[in-house]
């Protein structure tokens, strides 16, 4: 009973926590003038990015960094194939051409960096560590340019609230979607042990969903909303900053395993984010159509997985 009452619990923490946060950070966008899409990108990526951030960098801590691949590469692939294919199916996706000229190629190559200097040595090192961070910067310079030109379309306006009441909704909002996804996860999966599911089963479905419901439920609700520069930089931003920032700052404290089982994910998740850019490029919006192929390539990727 008590498992049930924390998914309960924990799934209207994140429904009403998300639409705290991004009311809070669309109106913060609007004060200041700056591109949600940039809004996107900076604090709600790295705010719903948080549960990746903290489960790494404390495993790290405790000397078992080995999962950090892990759980980035399995965050990243679920956030793209899973996250805006739901997204796209519930709703068309408008795609600025920053993002399709910048960001999403910019994830691409930082995914493809993790994964050569991953089978160089099998283990990403305090030097590569820098590296990622060094990237970042380059990242984080981008932003700050973004933000400064406005370079991005014109998105609905929205009547601001005040400046205390944006950064409260901001951060109430994140602090009840990263309890709220505890509390989810913690109820499934003490559901998901009382019927006899797997511990394997149970880490490659309800582990690797916790800690992306934050970017699920703001992602949905920011596209509902007609928030698309949130919706879609919220993923892309949470999958750049996954691996320059969370592996980044692992390998800083300690070298980071990379398997060879890692290779395959790595291509899956290079994948993912080949099948957003080809499936928006021509359109400048994700459709329902490739939402259904990212979320049948998802679950092809799970039997593979199991078998």
């Amino acid at each position: 009973m008590l498992n049930f009452v924390l998914l309960i619990v924990g799934f209207v923490m994140l429904v009403k926590g998300a639409d705290w946060f991004v009311e809070g950070a669309a109106s913060l966008a609007t004060r200041f003038g700056i591109p949600q899409l940039v809004i996107g990108l900076t604090i709600v990526a790295m705010g719903t990015s948080m549960p990746e951030a903290a489960v790494s960098i404390t495993a790290a801590l405790k000397g078992n960094a080995g999962i950090t691949i892990g759980n980035v590469v399995g965050s990243n692939i679920l956030n793209i194939l899973i996250i805006l294919g739901v997204t796209a199916v519930i709703t068309n996706v408008a795609i600025q051409k920053s993002t399709l000229k910048v960001e999403i190629p910019y994830m691409l190559f930082v995914t493809v960096v993790m994964a050569v200097m991953g089978l160089t040595g099998n283990q990403i090192t305090f030097v590569e560590g820098i590296i990622f961070w060094a990237l970042f910067i380059v990242y984080l310079g981008y932003l700050f340019y973004l933000a400064k030109t406005g370079g991005t379309e014109d998105e609905p306006a929205h009547a601001p609230m005040s400046l205390g009441k944006c950064l409260l909704a901001i951060v109430i909002g994140g602090v009840i979607v990263i309890l709220g996804s505890d509390f989810a996860v913690d109820g499934a999966t003490g559901i998901a042990r009382m019927i006899g599911l797997s511990e394997r089963f149970i880490g490659l479905t309800i582990v690797a969903l916790g800690t992306s419901l934050p970017e699920f439920v703001t992602s949905v609700t920011a596209a509902r909303r007609g928030n698309a520069g949130i919706a879609i930089g919220n993923i892309v931003g949470s999958n750049i900053f996954n691996i320059l920032f969370v592996i980044g700052t692992t390998a800083l404290i300690t070298p980071v395993i990379f398997e060879t089982a890692f290779v395959i994910d790595s291509l899956i998740a290079i994948a993912a984010g080949v099948l957003l850019w080809l499936g928006t490029f021509r359109t400048k919006e994700l459709r329902r159509p490739v939402g259904i192929l990212m979320l049948v390539g998802y679950f092809a990727y799970f039997l593979y997985l199991l078998f």
